[in-house]
């Protein structure tokens, strides 16, 4: 089953046309990966589809759901209901963390599912203490973000957007706001989510990470999707130009 399914997105700022006609699908258990110079698009692409732009032309589909549909030529959203049901559907981790922080740990995790959800707070608490473990954080619960080094509250995010229990994921660059060291434990996290088949839609300049990792990698530029399939394909053996040169240019 298709998770997300995106057709002939275009999104425009002014007279900058950012997206002029993405269309993608993430199937469930597959690890995605975006690749593109900076201005390509890739987080404008990630904004639309976690609802936080509003696309000017195409359709999106979660988990089977319309979310927006094309009439005479211009996207109609669902109704608000609707997209609050569709939203509890994904999940985002934002490269800069996001946390809120004159809350603790815990209580950024349990935050939403409590109050959002409406779930009950004994489960949702035992839940996050054990998504605390998982990410190496079990002593974690009563710290504030400020006491946290950059790659732990990455791991933080992760657990908030886990405890939604969404049937995707949307990462946005979740390494490039942390240096080498905390970029491998990021990571780490990351292969261990994809082993455990949870679908995700990652944006990355970390080439071999999208290389042993992804299902399926998408090279944008110009806002446009220029090449997309198999890790192996793309990356090692990329048959369009723009895709060499900007594989050239990380490796240097």
């Amino acid at each position: 089953m298709n998770l997300l399914e995106v057709k002939n997105l275009k999104k425009s700022f002014g007279d900058l046309q950012v997206l002029k006609d993405i269309s993608m699908t993430v199937g469930e258990g597959e690890v995605v990966s975006i690749l593109g110079p900076s201005g390509s698009g890739k987080s404008t692409f990630l904004r639309c589809i976690s609802m936080l732009e509003t696309i000017d032309g195409g359709e999106m589909s979660y988990c089977g759901s319309k979310a927006v549909k094309e009439e005479n030529g211009k996207p109609v959203y669902v109704s608000k209901q609707e997209l609050k049901e569709i939203k509890h559907s994904f999940g985002l981790v934002f490269q800069n963390f996001n946390l809120f922080p004159h809350y603790t740990v815990l209580r950024n995790i349990t935050e939403a599912p409590i109050h959002v959800l409406k779930r009950s707070s004994a489960e949702v608490m035992a839940e996050a203490k054990v998504l605390l473990q998982k990410m190496g954080l079990a002593d974690k619960g009563d710290y504030y973000p400020y006491q946290l080094s950059g790659g732990q509250q990455q791991r933080v995010a992760i657990a908030r957007a886990l405890a939604m229990k969404p049937r995707i994921l949307f990462f946005d660059e979740p390494t490039s706001a942390l240096d080498p060291e905390l970029t491998a434990e990021i990571l780490k996290v990351l292969k261990d989510l994809a082993q455990e088949k949870m679908t995700m839609l990652i944006v990355t300049h970390e080439i071999d990470f999208a290389r042993s990792v992804s299902s399926h990698v998408v090279f944008m530029d110009g806002g446009l999707i220029v090449e997309e399939g198999k890790p192996e394909d793309v990356i090692d053996n990329p048959s369009n130009e723009r895709t060499r040169t900007f594989l050239r240019k990380l490796e240097q």
